[in-house]
């Protein structure tokens, strides 16, 4: 627990994205020095720090009192809005989590964009379509919001580039040996068949899943697949996705997982880019055609779609699809008598 001095007053909107949940975070936020969105999150991070061991600072104090209980829990997910990188974009964000700082988010993406829109930041008609154009840490995404009766229906994202750096690769857990895929997508993401590790993706086994995937992320710490080939701020595993395949759809594959990230972490939704990274693995397998859609379930049955649209700068662009919703808008605040500081975790 953390007694240190807080913004006096913090403004929130919550959003939850096929379940998991994104706070936005637009008012109340200390200074962030830097000339671009990854500059900003490694202040965040601090000198010294690590993605999921930040410096302790005035901003990671805000991230914490934000993520821990009893304003947060401990699947909490969130992004602070700050200046893009140029006039080319809408906003950026620095996105995280209980454990530190993210270099993308699929899912925090697909509610920025409809936040974006639902406050009349960036404008849209009541029918038909608006971009909007985000600076995340690991480069610029864009999103089709979807409109119909004034109301956002649906939210397309195009993720960074996506490209595969290792197939079956052998790995060893305590959980037994097992096969894993390595594709980059904003974030490293690491593949297992579930059933390779006596698996299955179903909320009665998340705490045998949480635990393979906190293996199979200790177990590639420092591999070489896990590098990224021109940024080391994008290198080292963010997430491991436990999937099974599900029985073909007429438009394409159908796969059910749950992306274990960061310290331990369940994304309750699909993953957007976790999904863009399997979308990068399955276009390599050939199970994925131009024109064919990936239908990607979570542990708690809701889907994200995804798409291969064609190739860019060595790697795939990907279009992931899915919807967010308004949960709620708050004020946060920190009584300097609360004893409890910014909270705790359990």
């Amino acid at each position: 627990m953390s007694t240190a001095p807080a913004p006096a007053a913090v403004e929130a909107v919550d959003y939850h994205t096929a379940g998991e949940p994104f706070r936005i975070v637009a008012g109340g936020l200390p200074p962030v020095p830097g000339e671009t969105v990854a500059e900003r999150r490694a202040v965040a991070i601090g000198a010294g720090g690590t993605a999921t061991a930040p410096r302790p600072g005035q901003l990671d104090e805000l991230r914490r009192l934000l993520t821990r209980e009893p304003r947060g829990h401990a699947g909490m997910y969130g992004g602070f809005v700050v200046p893009p990188d140029d006039d080319g974009a809408h906003l950026g964000v620095l996105f995280w989590h209980k454990d530190g700082y993210s270099t993308a988010c699929g899912h925090g993406t697909i509610a920025l964009a409809a936040w974006a829109v639902d406050t009349g930041r960036v404008p849209a008609p009541d029918e038909g379509t608006a971009e909007v154009r985000i600076d995340v840490p690991s480069g610029r995404v864009a999103a089709t919001v979807h409109r119909h009766g004034g109301r956002t229906t649906g939210i397309a994202f195009r993720n960074v580039p996506a490209f595969v750096t290792a197939r079956a690769l052998a790995v060893n857990t305590r959980y037994g040996p097992c096969t894993v895929d390595v594709a980059h997508a904003g974030a490293c993401y690491a593949s297992v068949r579930a059933a390779d590790l006596g698996l299955a993706v179903t909320p009665a086994r998340l705490p045998g899943l949480t635990a393979a995937g906190q293996a199979v992320r200790a177990a590639l710490d420092g591999h070489p697949a896990t590098r990224h080939p021109t940024d080391p701020r994008l290198s080292g595993v963010y997430g491991v996705v436990l999937y099974e395949d599900l029985p073909d759809s007429p438009d394409g594959p159908v796969q059910r997982n749950v992306t274990v990230f960061a310290d331990g972490q369940i994304d309750r939704s699909p993953c957007g880019s976790g999904t863009s990274a399997r979308l990068a693995l399955l276009a390599a397998d050939g199970r994925l055609a131009p024109g064919q859609v990936l239908r990607h379930q979570s542990l708690v049955g809701t889907e994200f779609t995804g798409r291969v649209l064609g190739e860019r700068s060595g790697g795939l662009l990907t279009e992931v699809t899915g919807t967010a919703h308004r949960t709620g808008e708050h004020r946060f605040l920190l009584d300097p008598d609360d004893r409890l500081g910014t909270g705790f975790l359990l």
